[in-house]
């Protein structure tokens, strides 16, 4: 039996499964992001309204995200052995591995327009599914590690398995309810954007590079935060309420933002406020994940990721048909973006309820030590070793 090691080895074999994690995400969430791209075709051909063809992407998000099929069966084990894998330098693995989310975005936009207009629908449908089977070769390469403050056998009973007793902490309970609402309204850019742009009078081709443009933002700001993060300048709790609020606020913005040029334009306001999505939607994504250690745990993180995914998924579910239908009462996106935006920016408040968000609550310390008289030995400076999971997991707050 190969002993436990020490803690979380900050690299070695944990960088394949970033690596794999990196190829799940961008088969996952990366194709889900350019699937709103078919569904004006979908619209089309069953002659059904906005509202009818988003639940496509809505249930396919909510079917990833409850971990009761598919990609969910890769992407919660994905990232949750990956966070067991990094300590010091968990956020930047994570916020890696969730480049592949921005890339694939960046490579399917334009290829998935190219495929519906050789395949039509049906043929590009296929073509994604061929595509979406390289998901079975990342999960070999997800190999298990063990580390001290793992329970001595797999919980018993349905209740322990699923982790539902995160739920009496507090913590995880702000976080819970917030990233509820944040889902809401996370996951209608993926699949309206493009459908945003086509109605502001885009082409095909100028919408999927609206989604390009967002990809790209993106996959850039997840590498930067999750840098950003490992450094421990700023709390990771504090960093998620605010790029979780400019997401929210960017959103907003891609609602009422005026387009400049009709179908021969290319939509530079439009494409100005993708990208302003695209970076604080990417700095928020792998904090999400990456706050989990500090608020449950490092034995906990699994199981955590998966209850994420679902809380997620119970927003997301209804996100965006309200979405869809909002745009056939109204005629636009208008309000659809304007109430996603709403969504993401009131989880981003309760967020705030989260320890060391605010000022005000500051790591507890002893009472100061008055100098030393004169001639008076100084006293030993005694030194405290931080915890797996970098300075933000064991800081012990009060508000």
């Amino acid at each position: 039996m190969t002993p436990k090691p020490d803690g979380p080895p900050d690299g070695g074999w944990g960088w394949v499964v970033a690596a794999a994690a990196f190829a799940v995400n961008g088969l996952s969430y990366g194709l889900l992001r350019s699937l709103g791209l078919v569904l004006p075709d979908l619209a089309e051909h069953f002659d059904r309204t906005a509202q009818d063809t988003a639940w496509v992407s809505a249930l396919a998000l909510a079917v990833q995200q409850a971990a009761s099929s598919g990609w969910a069966l890769a992407f919660a084990p994905a990232l949750g052995t990956l966070s067991r894998y990094f300590s010091r330098r968990r956020v930047l693995a994570v916020g890696l591995a969730l480049t592949g989310n921005g890339a694939s975005s960046l490579l399917l936009a334009p290829a998935l327009q190219l495929l519906l207009d050789t395949f039509g629908w049906r043929g590009a449908m296929l073509l994604l599914g061929a595509i979406t089977l390289h998901l079975t070769p990342c999960g070999a390469l997800l190999r298990p590690l063990a580390l001290p403050g793992d329970p001595p056998a797999p919980p018993r009973g349905p209740l322990a398995a699923l982790g539902l007793g995160l739920f009496t902490r507090r913590a995880f309970l702000v976080f819970a309810l917030g990233t509820v609402l944040v889902g809401g309204g996370y996951y209608v850019p993926y699949v309206h954007l493009a459908p945003h742009a086509l109605d502001r009078g885009l082409g095909g081709y100028r919408a999927a590079l609206v989604v390009a443009v967002a990809a790209v933002a993106d996959a850039g700001a997840r590498l930067v935060c999750g840098w950003l993060a490992d450094q421990g300048w700023v709390p990771l709790p504090r960093l998620l309420a605010v790029f979780g609020a400019l997401t929210g606020l960017a959103l907003l913005a891609v609602g009422l933002v005026p387009v400049v040029g009709g179908k021969e334009g290319w939509g530079g306001s439009l494409l100005a406020t993708a990208g302003a999505y695209g970076l604080s939607a990417g700095s928020y994504a792998p904090l999400v994940f990456g706050v989990l250690p500090g608020l449950v745990g490092i034995g906990g993180v699994v199981q955590a990721t998966g209850l994420v995914m679902m809380l997620m998924s119970l927003g997301g579910l209804l996100g965006p048909p309200l979405s869809g239908f909002l745009r056939d009462e109204t005629g636009d996106f208008t309000a659809s973006f304007l109430l996603c935006g709403s969504l993401v920016f009131s989880g981003s408040f309760i967020y705030m309820g989260l320890p060391g968000v605010l000022p005000s609550c500051h790591p507890t310390s002893s009472p100061a030590t008055p100098p030393p008289e004169r001639g008076e030995l100084l006293q030993v400076p005694q030194v405290a070793q931080l915890a797996p999971g970098g300075p933000q997991s064991i800081l012990d707050t009060t508000c």
